[in-house]
């Protein structure tokens, strides 16, 4: 250390001079820049333009450096108060994905660019919100998504923004009409219900009205079913007795009633 303060008085005070001035002005000229970063470049106050990434050198006090980040940012919007197209009151919120593509643009077109995509968001989303039914905003959300999107990107772009995506986060709806849509849920099941079964009795008489055919055919076939339904009825801790009577014995007086009704 004696060394060298010894060494710096052997140069002269000039020599120390321009050590000191090394010392202060390079770590203001010199600037290193990232891979996701960019310089953009002001001289005397006139745009110069965009720097980087690595070793950026700035003239001191003629140049002024503003570093962009060119990454994937994030923005939530706040949740907002919007009223659906059929009169629906909800409350939305949202995340907006967005990334700087022209620096220079970011810089001198908007003071903030940051805080102008977030007011925007806000304003489109209850726009665009407001203009759909609540079905839609509930089960039709990738549509929605896209077109907030498509809207934001457009009115950013001057700006040198481009938003990546648009996701509604959340939706939140008043307790009166989560149990109207309950209810109505509950009546459409109820619908589906009588539906099915309606179809099952149309099936079960279809079914039936061919049976009649068949046995109409063959009259033996309703004897058979008889005996047949004996033997469902019929259990081993059951006390009724069935006598099973042939149809046959019945139908002299089948025909004879037949005959009766005939005559005038």
């Amino acid at each position: 250390m004696d060394q060298l303060i010894s060494a710096l008085f052997r140069l002269g005070s000039g020599a120390m001079v321009l050590i000191v001035l090394a010392v202060i002005v390079l770590p203001q000229a010199l600037r290193i820049l990232r891979e996701y970063e960019r310089g953009v470049i002001f001289r005397l106050g006139k745009l110069l333009g965009a720097k980087g990434p690595g070793l950026i050198f700035l003239i001191p006090i003629v140049d002024r450096m503003v570093k962009m980040d060119l990454r994937v940012v994030t923005i939530d919007v706040s949740k907002q108060e919007i009223m659906t197209r059929d009169n629906v009151p909800a409350t939305v919120d949202a995340v907006v994905y967005f990334r700087v593509i022209n620096p220079m643009d970011a810089v001198v077109k908007v003071e903030n660019f940051w805080k102008a995509t977030s007011l925007i968001a806000q304003t489109t989303l209850r726009s665009v919100l407001g203009q759909a039914p609540l079905d839609d905003l509930l089960s039709q959300r990738d549509v929605i998504n896209q077109k907030l999107q498509e809207i934001i990107d457009k009115q950013t772009e001057p700006w040198g923004v481009k938003v990546t995506a648009v996701e509604v986060r959340d939706v939140a709806l008043p307790d009166s009409m989560k149990r109207a849509m309950a209810r109505q849920a509950e009546a459409e099941r109820e619908r589906r219900a009588k539906i099915v079964n309606a179809e099952g009795e149309f099936q079960a008489a279809e079914k039936m009205v061919q049976a009649a055919a068949m046995i109409s055919k063959e009259p033996i076939a309703l004897q058979l079913r008889y005996l047949q339904t004996m033997r469902e009825m019929s259990s081993d801790r059951n006390t009724t007795t069935f006598l099973p009577v042939p149809i046959d014995l019945f139908s002299p007086f089948l025909k004879r009633g037949g005959e009766e009704k005939k005559q005038p």
